[in-house]
């Protein structure tokens, strides 16, 4: 009995967030993009207008703001404070910002079947992220009772975690972040924890589906695991077929994606376009050089990778990796892939903004957690 108090309390605690989520979600600016959506899967014949009034109206009850210019904050790119207003009022403006949406598959799939369901559409957008926060809780709750062997230790570090804002920020707003984080420590812990290639790369291509981003770390995450492959007992075959795999995931999202990457940049991070796909800005390589090194001191100082960094310099042992101790250098090569994962991704988008990243985070911190806790032993067999 006493072994099942930590699973009792964490089972009342989520049963607590999950209502303050639902009660307390916040409307984002995203959300009216995946509503339409929603109302373009289970409606195909009705009409632009139709829908975008169907949205407008049920949003506009939540959160009257939307359809108003926001005038608390500086520009990210000209036009980007009044954007959301002029979408409340056009519907052929609307119809092109759906089209920027629709590289996310597997959540806009998910939000449809809540909406057949019966909820409201913008219920439906939300529902995956508050249940995604209560099966990454779950999932560090059983990683750390692996690893920590206590239960009660394994309860206190989930609840901290759970608790931290990145995730608590993320869990509020109607967007992919959620569910890709889920997918993406599910892969990881199929991966690492049960040596499952095959149960990985499903949920690794489920994390594509849900932002297709995601292709760039899993195949830097490939590359490590091919090199280190002895020490998690993977075959070569694997590893090159789960690349063929993500890679064909992706290939399909961006075949079907009619937006180039050079109008999707000049339209976020220049100038907005009312009709980014029929009436595109051209691309201007000096305006993107520009914009990458006026947000690159300040986009990384802002996120939590430079406090992350400091952890990882203090609690990796570099007298271990100097004398080539394999486990400890698998935790080096595991962060110098996660943090060029995310400078590919900040050249291609320079903007790290928390919810995104919320993934990269978790995993940084349960690597720590895991490596700490390893420590002792690593030390005893190098000795």
């Amino acid at each position: 009995m006493k072994k099942n108090i930590p699973k009792i309390i964490l089972s009342f605690y989520l049963l607590i967030m999950s209502y303050y989520f639902y009660t307390h979600q916040y409307y984002n600016a995203d959300i009216e993009a995946y509503m339409g959506l929603v109302y373009k899967a289970n409606f195909p014949d009705m009409k632009i207008e139709e829908i975008h009034k169907k949205v407008y109206d049920e949003l506009l009850e939540k959160r009257p703001e939307i359809s108003e210019v926001n005038t608390t904050r500086e520009e990210e790119a000209i036009g980007d404070n009044s954007y959301y207003k002029i979408l409340s009022e056009n519907p052929k403006v609307y119809e092109e910002e759906l089209q920027l949406f629709t590289v996310k598959p597997l959540y806009n799939f998910i939000n449809s079947i809540f909406f057949k369901l019966g909820f409201k559409a913008s219920t439906s957008t939300f529902l995956i992220t508050i249940i995604s926060y209560v099966l990454i809780v779950i999932l560090i709750f059983i990683f750390l009772l692996q690893i920590l062997k206590n239960n009660y230790l394994a309860l206190i570090l989930t609840i901290l975690v759970s608790v931290f804002k990145p995730l608590l920020d993320t869990s509020r707003h109607a967007t992919p972040d959620g569910l890709s984080c889920l997918l993406l420590l599910l892969s990881f812990y199929f991966a690492v924890m049960k040596r499952n290639m095959f149960v990985a790369t499903i949920f690794g291509i489920l994390c594509i589906l849900t932002r297709p981003e995601y292709f760039i770390f899993y195949s830097f995450s490939l590359l490590l695991l091919y090199i280190f492959k002895s020490d998690f007992r993977f075959k070569t075959r694997e590893i090159i077929f789960s690349f063929i795999y993500f890679a064909l995931t992706f290939g399909v999202i961006q075949y079907f994606n009619q937006i180039p990457w050079t109008v999707l940049f000049m339209n976020q991070f220049t100038k907005v376009q009312l009709y980014p796909i029929s009436n595109p800005d051209s691309f201007d390589f000096q305006a993107y050089i520009a914009c990458v090194k006026s947000k690159l001191l300040f986009e990384f100082n802002t996120s939590y990778f430079t406090l992350l960094i400091i952890f990882i310099i203090l609690i990796l042992d570099y007298k271990l990796i100097i004398n080539r101790n394999r486990k400890s250098l698998i935790y080096l090569s595991f962060y110098v892939v996660l943090f060029m994962a995310v400078s590919v991704r900040f050249i291609m988008f320079p903007s790290l903004v928390t919810r995104m990243m919320v993934g990269f985070y978790l995993l940084i911190i349960l690597s720590l957690i895991a490596y700490q806790s390893s420590k002792k032993q690593i030390l005893e067999q190098t000795d």
